[in-house]
């Protein structure tokens, strides 16, 4: 079957690395309604988009998150931020937070659909993204509200996940599906 959705679902990749070219203004345009447009339960749109193109905001996040982790006794994660050279966001030149009402049970929820929106929707667009959680960290370490603050987060939001977003320099192939993933009564 030829279906433009099903083939951005099947062929869409994370991306980690990424041209140091800016979004367009279309394309940031563009990525902002659908992240607008996701739905949401009982449509209350609890979360909130910080799309940021600013360079130094970006390396402060990761500094934090690469700091954290090289802080823990977490060898495997130690081994992994250094093989990717400490980078986080791999370059890419904006970065969507999403960030979740605390107080709503379903923000988190809504988040994650948002975020998936947002890969298919650059995926369409000719871009490379890539979903990231483990950014997380530094908001909820000791200078959390700082970014909190510098990000623009509503005073009731707090991070939920980020997409990494921009012109792709690497591809690869998809994933192995594990076996048992699907039960059909």
């Amino acid at each position: 079957m030829e279906n433009q959705v099903l083939n951005a679902i099947y062929n869409r990749r994370s991306t980690r690395g990424f041209e140091d070219t800016p979004l367009t203004k279309e394309q940031l345009d563009s990525l902002m309604k659908v992240a607008t447009a996701s739905p949401s339960a009982l449509n209350q749109q609890s979360w909130h988009f910080t799309f940021c193109s600013d360079k130094s905001a970006i390396a402060a996040v990761e500094k934090e998150v690469g700091d954290l982790i090289m802080a823990s006794s977490d060898e495997g994660a130690k081994e992994r931020m250094k093989s990717r050279n400490m980078k986080v966001f791999y370059n890419a030149p904006t970065v969507i937070f999403i960030s979740s009402d605390a107080q709503s049970c379903w923000s988190k929820l809504d988040a994650g659909i948002a975020v998936e929106n947002l890969a298919l929707a650059a995926h369409s667009m000719g871009l490379g993204s890539v979903i990231i959680g483990m950014c997380k960290m530094a908001f909820e370490g000791a200078n959390g509200s700082k970014f909190d603050k510098m990000l623009g987060f509503p005073e009731t939001h707090k991070f939920s996940i980020a997409l990494a977003v921009g012109v792709p320099t690497v591809s690869k192939e998809a994933h192995e599906v594990g076996e048992n993933k699907i039960t059909v009564m």
